[in-house]
């Protein structure tokens, strides 16, 4: 039977040391979780009353083969723009009243900050109800 006994030396100053990180790891980590979870509760408590998740959200409008993207913009509580994306001209000039139909729309829903009880002229109703169905759909997207 052999058995290998092993010693292990430490000098008082390696001890000391290795104490001392010990101490300020554990005072960093504590720090880290201090800073981090209170970030997290104002963040949250920011964004706990809001309607909307920040950001651009878009749409694809799709017309006779052309696509066209419906780009709405929207902050925690607000729609700031709706707008065309990618609009080719010849989808422009192929419907005249998309448009127009868009602009009326979208200042109409700025100013109201809702879809409901949204006026569109006689001549583009097909067109508004498509785009306001489009925007709803791209809204129900940035909710919560």
């Amino acid at each position: 039977m052999s058995s290998k006994t092993k010693i292990l030396i430490m000098k008082k100053r390696e001890l000391i040391y290795t104490a001392i990180f010990a101490a300020l790891a554990v005072v960093f980590l504590i720090l880290l979780f201090l800073m981090f979870r209170t970030g997290r509760d104002s963040v949250s408590q920011t964004f706990a009353n809001a309607v909307y998740v920040p950001g651009i959200y878009t749409t694809p409008v799709i017309l006779n083969n052309n696509v066209m993207d419906l780009q709405v913009r929207v902050d925690a509580d607000h729609i700031n723009s709706i707008s065309f994306v990618n609009l080719s001209e010849s989808a422009a000039a192929m419907f005249p009243l998309m448009e127009p139909a868009l602009e009326n729309l979208a200042a109409q829903i700025c100013e109201k900050q809702s879809t409901k009880d949204v006026y569109y002229e006689a001549n583009s109703q097909y067109t508004s109800q498509m785009l306001l169905r489009a925007i709803e759909t791209t809204l129900e997207s940035a909710r919560r």
